[in-house]
């Protein structure tokens, strides 16, 4: 997006408040303008039909039509970053993940009372999301899924004491990722199966969101997959997903691997932290782990990475071309992190490749 330009906002939500509230904390933002507001989609149609947008903000409840109908008309017609505005409830939880599997770049959590109080607090935080949506590259969201890629000798196994590790050791394989990464996690662990790797994975999201994500991902995975809780352990065939508001480590137990789930301070503004895991995962796996950073914005995870491939283990950063933000694996790359960069559509091949019954048929 060009810098000397303002961002366009249409702000979508049933509630007057809402509107109002929102449209007020953007008034005075040099680098933001709010063209219009509308309290239904139907209303916002028109709207956009005069003026379209850079970035929408978009409630998931509303009369007429709801939020993730319009959301897919906009995504399969015209693809518009999208910021869902949804109540953190467990309800409106399951709702907006379907909204974010159809394409939401971003979730902005707001309570069931005392919302304007709360949106005013949370001003930075909206007005954050805004611009790294404005950022995002979600034309990406609406190509057809590719065929899996075949994984080739560059892609897998490059280094010599990680092949030699895994053919005697179970892999693990560690994941970390943000904005565009509900849809890109969705891609990559329908296409697993359950002798793939053990997984664990952060994915930049709020508390509660994480739960209903896992649970979604579950249904429609032949591999299982759950919000981890402290004490999990890691096995082939699961996926374990941090959940919001915590930390995910790595640590070893004996002859196998669990995770630690904890309460603690922000890291690189975020909780979960991917570099948390990534750092865990370097000292507790080493050789014997698999590191991917995939789509988001900012560096969360870059400096885990490194030290990931610096203690042995075989990572890879996702390309530009196929992330809808290039923020977190260009960071990566800049800093000699990934020792491979592949396209999303690979991801899923080079993580079976990791199997323990694979790399015996290898041997």
């Amino acid at each position: 997006m060009d810098k000397t330009k303002k961002i366009k906002v249409l702000i979508v939500d049933d509630s007057a408040v809402v509107r109002q509230v929102l449209s007020d904390m953007m008034a005075n933002q040099p680098d933001i303008e709010v063209t219009g507001t509308a309290a239904d989609p139907i209303f916002a149609v028109s709207r956009m039909k005069a003026d379209w947008p850079d970035v929408i903000t978009l409630d998931v409840e509303m009369p007429r039509m709801d939020g993730i109908t319009f959301l897919k008309k906009i995504m399969q017609g015209r693809p518009t970053p999208v910021v869902i505005c949804s109540s953190l409830t467990e309800q409106g939880a399951e709702t907006t993940m379907e909204a974010l599997s159809a394409g939401a770049v971003a979730i902005f959590t707001k309570p069931q009372s005392g919302v304007k109080g709360f949106l005013q607090d949370s001003k930075q935080e909206l007005l954050s999301a805004i611009r790294e949506a404005a950022r995002s590259n979600v034309a990406v969201l609406r190509r057809t899924k590719n065929s899996p890629q075949p994984v080739s000798p560059a892609l897998a196994q490059t280094d010599t004491q990680a092949t030699a590790m895994s053919k005697t050791t179970e892999k693990v394989v560690a994941i970390g990722t943000s904005t565009g990464g509900t849809i890109a996690l969705e891609q990559i662990l329908t296409e697993l199966s359950p002798g793939c790797p053990g997984l664990v994975i952060v994915q930049h999201m709020p508390e509660k969101f994480t739960a209903a994500f896992a649970s979604r991902l579950n249904q429609i995975c032949s591999i299982d997959v759950k919000e981890a809780q402290d004490g999990d352990k890691v096995r082939p065939g699961l996926a374990l997903i941090a959940p919001g508001g915590k930390h995910m480590s790595l640590v070893r137990s004996g002859a196998f691997f669990q995770v630690s789930v904890k309460a603690g301070p922000a890291v690189n503004r975020h909780c979960p932290s991917v570099d948390v895991l990534f750092r865990s995962v370097a000292k507790s796996a080493g050789k014997n782990a698999v590191g991917f950073i995939l789509t988001g914005m900012g560096d969360d995870g870059a400096r885990g990475l490194l030290e990931m491939r610096e203690a042995g283990a075989m990572t890879y950063a996702q390309d530009e071309a196929s992330s809808v933000v290039f923020g977190m694996p260009k960071e990566a790359i800049k800093r000699d992190a990934a020792a491979v960069v592949l396209s999303l559509e690979q991801v899923a091949a080079v993580i079976s490749s990791y199997s323990f019954k694979s790399q015996r048929n290898e041997a």
